[in-house]
């Protein structure tokens, strides 16, 4: 019989990434939380159970801050809802001893900036998974509009059918782990169903090696193994996968549920994981197929000698102050040494091992004379972060970690204990900007090169911030129409006008759309970081051009006049100047009104100013307005004419009485 595994068989980057981290912190001077399961692999999990990690809930994070205990709450793989997270980091900053870990897979992060950045009230947020698995809901919890799932063809055509909208704006992810065939079925459907569909095919680069490697694999092979937790996503759609191109499939969380007689008769066999399985079960599931037919050989393995340069796997036997010793199932006894531990100083190996563990170690020197084997811890830490920034560069994948240092020509960021370095021009940092800002702040990278043979690699800040901005510009340039309003801040002002940031892309409000009135520099009207409401005028894809407007008829002091004023109306003006032939009053902002000099006063004067003030406030009537040449008349002279004509008048109807009582006195003594 021949066993073959799958080369991408077992823990992903971003599994690996978390689980080092956890198996890290156990044992430390932290008490550590997980929220939920921190992967889809029980047998893991309660690994992680029986090292002191505990589980628990966000609703429980503040009492168990309020106990005052240093505490890691570890957010899992598939990440948590939005509302979640921030919650968490209002905890943080509420109470010190909680320190918040994000361990959520970086292809998982990044579907959440998509769902952030390109959705909005009007848009509709679609995803190929499973509607009840964590990571789908942890993707919902940012759109900021509608959003809907699909978990198969037959429900994605159902959706399709119902809908009669296909303008509308939709934006297609896919759960990391989904099943290529079905996403490329799906999207085939919505481009040609959505004109204005925006697709960011988000599968996992490594779930589609995986999955491509498994269908391989079971083509050539009488039977499949496939080894993963009863909860994981990926781990059933290799499964099915797999089935679809082997009949004899099985599907196992652990060796001891293989039923060996189920093989009888197959001569090769392949065994694959899902990206939750710990290496140790997946070599455990290999030694038992292999030892059907290669118990001779595999005893043999187990009585070769140990060689400098090995890295082998230990069951501690004894801890004390200064070394661990190990059993490496071989004659010589493993020892490793503080130094060979940890460089930091002051940690007790006693609260940091436990008999019984399992510690991986690689070999400085062997003595058969002492039986004893010397190790190191640190050298096979150090081999698997550099393995994860390997994985990284190879996966494309963003990374992130803390700015520690600003050294010659660039800075350093550890990502996953590893110092890496980035220069100066690909910090992000203009030219001769000072580096020193970014020590200590968290950025997100992407590794661009690696020296192999010296253990270096080299990161860019700049490369997923051009990313971003070309996701946006993207984004941007498949929604935008004329007409469209937009919320932006003004970027640069120029002599001819204003530039604006639409979000990734700039347009132009030209001063003549600035304001209804002559301005010199768009400077009398906007500054440099104001957000302002401004509509797409025209534009142009192929130049990257866009024409903005931004005033409207509310900000026309002639519309705004007509619509409070009317001839015959008595305001309240300001005196703004006077010339011989009379004075300008101003009635509201950008528009202002004569009063000639005869409007003035009841008695000739000679000038304005004998009987006004520049800035004093008034009463006038509204006597005349010129719709063509917007020019407003005013008069003070009009209302205290009006003023005095009631009084003549009530002297009048005095008299008028009168006149009307003699005349009846008069009547009476004639009868």
């Amino acid at each position: 019989m021949r066993v073959t595994v799958a080369k991408e068989a077992g823990f992903c980057f971003g599994v690996k990434r978390a689980t080092d981290f956890v198996e890290k912190e156990l044992g430390g001077k932290y008490d550590i939380y997980i929220l939920g399961h921190l992967i889809h692999n029980r047998i893991y999990n309660e690994h992680l159970a029986a090292r002191g990690a505990k589980i628990t809930t966000v609703e429980e994070v503040e009492d168990i801050a309020k106990n005052g205990r240093e505490a890691r709450v570890i957010i899992r793989t598939h990440g948590i809802p939005k509302h979640e997270e921030e919650f968490l980091r209002s905890i943080e900053k509420k109470y010190p001893n909680i320190h918040i870990e994000d361990m959520t897979c970086p292809f998982v992060k990044k579907i959440h900036k998509i769902a952030d950045e390109n959705t909005s009230a009007d848009t509709t947020l679609a995803v190929i998974g499973d509607p009840k698995h964590p990571e789908v809901l942890s993707i919902l919890s940012y759109a900021k509009g509608e959003s809907v799932v699909f978990d198969s063809e037959e429900s994605l055509e159902n959706y399709v059918k119902e809908e009669k909208n296909p303008e509308k704006g939709i934006i297609l992810v896919a759960q990391t782990t989904q099943n290529t065939n079905l996403w490329k079925k799906c999207e085939k459907k919505f481009k040609k169903v959505y004109t204005n569909a925006i697709i960011f095919d988000t599968i996992c680069s490594v779930t589609e090696k995986r999955q491509s490697e498994t269908k391989d694999l079971a083509l050539h092979s009488d039977g499949m193994i496939v080894i993963g937790g009863k909860q994981s996503s990926n781990s059933h759609k290799l499964f099915e996968i797999a089935s679809s191109a082997c009949q004899k499939c099985a599907f196992v969380e652990k060796a001891d549920e293989l039923d060996k007689s189920f093989f009888d008769g197959c001569i090769t066999i392949g065994i694959t994981a899902g990206a939750s399985t710990p290496s140790g079960i997946i070599e455990e599931v290999y030694k038992t197929m292999a030892e059907l037919e290669n118990f001779e050989e595999l005893l043999e393995a187990s009585l070769k000698t140990l060689n400098t340069g090995d890295t082998v796997v230990g069951t501690v036997m004894s801890v004390s102050n200064n070394e661990i010793r190990l059993d490496l199932g071989a004659k010589a006894t493993g020892v490793i040494t503080y130094d060979q531990i940890t460089d930091e100083p002051g940690v007790d190996l006693n609260t940091m091992f436990k008999v019984g563990d399992q510690v991986e170690g690689f070999v400085i020197k062997v003595s058969d004379i002492d039986g004893i084997a010397v190790l190191s811890k640190k050298r096979v830490d150090s081999d698997k972060n550099w393995k994860y920034i390997v994985e990284a560069k190879e996966n494309d994948a963003v990374l992130e970690g803390k700015i520690v240092e600003a050294v010659k020509g660039g800075v350093l960021i550890n990502l996953n204990g590893v110092r890496v370095f980035i220069p100066a021009s690909l910090t992000g940092v203009p030219k001769g900007g000072d580096l020193t800002t970014l020590v200590g702040t968290t950025q997100r990278v992407k590794i661009v090169d690696i020296n192999e043979q010296r253990h270096k690699a080299y990161a860019s800040i700049r490369a997923v911030l051009n990313e971003e901005r070309k996701a946006r510009e993207e984004a941007f340039w498949a929604a935008v129409e004329e007409g469209k309003h937009y919320q932006g801040t003004v970027k640069n002002l120029a002599t001819y006008g204003a530039f604006v940031d639409l979000g990734g892309v700039d347009g132009m409000v030209h001063n003549s759309e600035l304001s209804w009135k002559h301005i010199k520099h768009p400077s009398q009207v906007v500054k440099v970081g104001d957000v302002i409401d401004v509509w797409v005028k025209s534009f142009d894809k192929e130049t990257g051009k866009i024409s903005l407007g931004y005033k409207t008829d509310d900000m026309n002091s002639w519309f705004v006049f007509k619509n409070k004023y009317a001839v015959g109306d008595v305001a309240t003006v300001k005196i703004v100047s006077f010339t011989p032939f009379g004075a300008f009053a101003e009635i509201v902002p950008g528009t202002d009104g004569l009063i000639h000099i005869s409007q003035i006063s009841k008695t000739k004067i000679a000038q304005p100013s004998d009987v006004l003030e520049i800035g004093q406030e008034v009463e006038v009537k509204i006597i005349d307005i010129n719709e063509e040449k917007e020019k407003v008349s005013l008069s003070i002279r009009a209302l205290i004419e009006e003023a005095e004509a009631p009084v003549v008048e009530e002297a009048s109807a005095e008299e008028a009485a009168a006149e009307e009582a003699t005349a009846e006195e008069a009547a009476t003594d004639a009868e």
